[in-house]
């Protein structure tokens, strides 16, 4: 008797599980039905993150590092499911590559980012790099799975929590990516990746009082709505700028400044 495939389900990717979306949607993409996200999953993503947050900004930077490195050894493990929701392998290889640089810098943004200040007084004078806290990302389209990860990694590396918003048009990489997290070391809640319409999601995003910062680099036109909107709670607002850089990584850190006299 012949038996019939078991067909993959796309879903969201929110606290480290895979829940359809509470409104209970879809959307066709690359020729399959995707998870529609509604307002409540972004709630529900962003609530998560906010979980996570702590334990992975307490984390010490070699154990992100480490983190970030297992999840890249997930990604080559199922290189041939990423390769086939994206272009290729190569983009697969670029991809896992990134996630490894960009894991290597985990415990050396102290050294670059921060520094001892000359000060003119009896004062150590210490400038530390810390996370920005809860950080929204939109996608780019193009590449799906290296625009995706180029977002990601120098985001997470130092300390933040993410949600995602995933390309409207190639969302099919996003969630392999997803599974990728869910089957590495990566707490769950530090990444969350939710599927749908940006137009629906991203102000959403914007508006949330419990996101710190929004990455508007896969967002369609100018973005200035969304920045206006951001501003209600002063999100700071980012876009990409270089496409490997530790500046992409300083994007999601703020800069905390201490003074201690000497001596005391």
């Amino acid at each position: 008797m012949a038996r019939l495939p078991v067909r993959k389900t796309y879903k969201l990717y929110v606290g480290g599980a895979f829940p359809r979306s509470e409104s209970g949607r879809t959307y066709e993409a690359e020729g399959q039905n995707v998870a529609r996200a509604s307002r409540k999953d972004v709630r529900d993503a962003v609530r998560a993150a906010r979980g996570a947050y702590p334990g992975w900004a307490g984390a010490t930077a070699y154990n992100r590092g480490q983190v970030l490195y297992r999840l890249a050894e997930m990604m080559e493990a199922r290189a041939s499911d990423l390769a086939a929701v994206c272009s290729g392998p190569a983009e697969v290889e670029a991809a896992v590559d990134q996630v490894v640089w960009y894991a290597g810098w985990a415990d050396k943004l102290p050294q670059v980012l921060g520094g001892t200040n000359p000060v003119a007084g009896p004062y150590f004078n210490f400038t530390i790099p810390e996370p920005t806290g809860v950080v929204a990302l939109i996608a780019p389209d193009e590449p799906p799975l290296g625009g995706l990860v180029s977002r990601v990694a120098p985001a997470v590396v130092g300390g933040n929590a993410v949600v995602v918003v995933a390309s409207e048009l190639h969302p099919l990489a996003a969630i392999e990516f997803a599974e990728c997290c869910a089957t590495s070391d990566l707490p769950g809640g530090v990444v969350n990746v939710l599927t749908g319409l940006q137009g629906e999601l991203a102000p959403v995003l914007a508006a949330h009082m419990d996101v710190n910062a929004i990455d508007l680099t896969g967002v369609e036109g100018d973005g200035a709505e969304l920045e206006r909107v951001a501003a209600e709670n002063v999100k700071r607002v980012v876009r990409q700028a270089d496409e490997q850089s530790p500046w992409e990584i300083a994007m999601f850190l703020e800069l905390k400044t201490v003074w201690h006299p000497i001596g005391a």
